[in-house]
């Protein structure tokens, strides 16, 4: 094995965004380069690291047990380069680096969740910071931030991954939802009963399936959404009810599109944490973005 040591970086984040994107097609989408810039320096880094990296082509593209090694060891490089980057910028009084955070799909619209406001409050203008936001499901959440590729992540976390901390933060407010078109739309709520909800097509969402059945006491599920987006839009088509959080709904049930259904006995509450890694609290921008959520949060 060759020194390492001057490897030009820009080399290995081409690698692992090649590598994330799973081939060239979409990394150049991401890069913004063009395939043949992309084969040189994958190429130029091979020869440097004195070994095959991946196995590319029309049909496939596969890493190797050298680009496997490349790219694990790669990604901790980019992660300890961070860590020395806001060290730094933390002893001279400045804030600086990357911080990666996570928030479930569809809490843009709550003044709360929405982490917005945290950012707003954190980017001051003398700031070096590079933020990755990422919206995705509870469960992929809390699993990135265990595996290190997310800092923070808020969510309706209902694990406990171990080596991580949780911080309630705020309570979402869910109701039982049907679109104009439905049959049960014109119904007043004290004509629905189990029997008119279990034969009803529901929609749930896929990472809380078993709990959106129970929730309504409803035999089985006729489709299942991960985005929010997707759920509105079957609710909307008239053929479904199903569970969405109520700040999300309200531009919809505003408009006379949507209405909820006897919020009295079908309502919820889904409590969102924070969640992120014991041994990064000290970090200087994840604590200080961890201060801003704690002041920034509402009596629960």
């Amino acid at each position: 094995m060759r020194r390492l040591d001057n490897i030009d970086i820009r080399l290995l984040r081409v690698f692992v965004a090649l590598a994330d994107a799973n081939g060239f097609s979409d990394a150049q989408l991401a890069l913004n380069l063009s395939q043949s810039t992309l084969s040189t320096h994958l190429a130029e880094l091979e020869k440097r690291t004195g070994g095959q990296l991946c196995h590319r082509g029309r049909q496939q593209f596969r890493l190797t047990e050298l680009g496997r090694a490349t790219y694990d060891a790669a990604v901790k490089l980019f992660r300890d380069i961070d860590d020395f980057t806001q060290r730094v910028s933390a002893a001279s009084g400045n804030l600086s680096g990357r911080l990666r955070l996570g928030a479930s799909d569809g809490v843009m619209t709550s003044e709360q969740l929405g982490v917005q406001r945290a950012i707003a409050e954190f980017m001051r203008p003398d700031a070096d910071i590079f933020i990755d936001l990422e919206l995705g499901t509870p469960s992929d959440l809390e699993q990135k931030v265990a595996d290190g590729d997310r800092d923070i992540a808020i969510g309706p976390f209902s694990q406990r991954s171990p080596g991580l901390t949780y911080r309630d933060f705020a309570s979402e407010p869910h109701n039982l939802y049907c679109g104009r078109e439905h049959p049960l739309f014109d119904r007043p709520d004290h004509e629905i009963d189990q029997r008119v909800i279990s034969g009803a097509r529901f929609s749930v969402r896929r990472y809380r399936h078993f709990d959106d059945l129970y929730l309504v006491g409803h035999p089985r599920a006729s489709a299942s959404v991960v985005a929010m987006e997707a759920q509105v839009m079957l609710i909307l088509s008239g053929q479904f009810i199903g569970f969405l959080p109520c700040h999300f709904a309200e531009p919809w049930v505003a408009r006379g599109e949507l209405r909820a259904i006897r919020p009295s006995a079908f309502g919820f509450s889904s409590m969102h944490k924070i969640a992120y890694r014991r041994d990064n609290k000290n970090s200087p921008l994840i604590s200080e973005f961890l201060t801003i959520l704690e002041r920034l949060k509402k009596p629960i």
